[in-house]
């Protein structure tokens, strides 16, 4: 015969036992905790969003860092000689080609002649072809020969020339600036320089890219001006 085994019936005269009470000071300190978190939560989230959200267009552009020269926009006063056919062909030809600006000068208009004079800057730099006899190396036995430009038209032979960008170029000091002419060209260019624009050779670096474009070699030309 099976043996069953009962458990003991729960003694229902026990009292039962009391729910717990939650602490005061436990339940204060979660509700402040609670309160400094959700703060922190939003700075969080809004700081999160700002990062992936878009940036916004500048309402207006930054102004350029470029500085520029300011300069009148009258026009220059040149001569205009009358030129034969062929040389006004070629200046023609150089005109078409010179540069809207030498570094910062801006071009501006001329009073006569636009085809073989053009101005820029203020004060004004100008470029004049034709118009000039082309410069001659002066014989080495002339009188009075000097490092300036004698009155008949010749280099001395004193005189320094220089190349730049391909052309070959005779400077001569005045008193309110510097006068140079392309003394390897077909048609002579000559560029006056104010005294207020230093080291002449460096402005005609640009004119000198226009002349080698346009304007054909001398058949002959001073001995420092040949290329090595």
């Amino acid at each position: 015969m099976d043996e069953i085994t009962s458990s003991p019936a729960p003694d229902e005269s026990r009292p039962a036992e009391p729910a717990p009470r939650r602490d005061p000071t436990t339940r204060r300190a979660a509700l402040w905790a609670t309160l400094v978190a959700l703060p922190v939560t939003v700075a969080v989230a809004g700081f999160t969003f700002a990062k992936l959200s878009p940036a916004e267009p500048d309402g207006t552009p930054s102004a350029s860092a470029t500085v520029v020269r300011p300069q009148s926009t009258t026009p220059v006063e040149l001569p205009a000689p009358a030129l034969a056919e062929r040389p006004a062909t070629v200046c023609r030809a150089l005109v078409s080609q010179l540069p809207a600006s030498v570094h910062d000068l801006r071009q501006r208009p001329v009073t006569a002649g636009a085809e073989q004079n053009v101005a820029y800057g203020d004060p004004a730099l100008t470029v004049s072809c034709g118009g000039t006899p082309q410069l001659e190396l002066c014989p080495s036995a002339a009188p009075g020969a000097s490092t300036d430009q004698p009155a008949d038209g010749c280099i001395p032979a004193t005189g320094d020339v220089w190349r730049v960008n391909g052309v070959c170029w005779y400077t001569v000091e005045k008193a309110d600036g510097a006068v140079l002419t392309a003394v390897d060209r077909e048609v002579p260019v000559r560029v006056r320089l104010p005294k207020a624009y230093e080291q002449p050779l460096q402005w005609v670096a640009p004119i000198s890219n226009a002349i080698v474009q346009s304007v054909p070699s001398a058949k002959t030309a001073p001995s420092g001006c040949r290329t090595p």
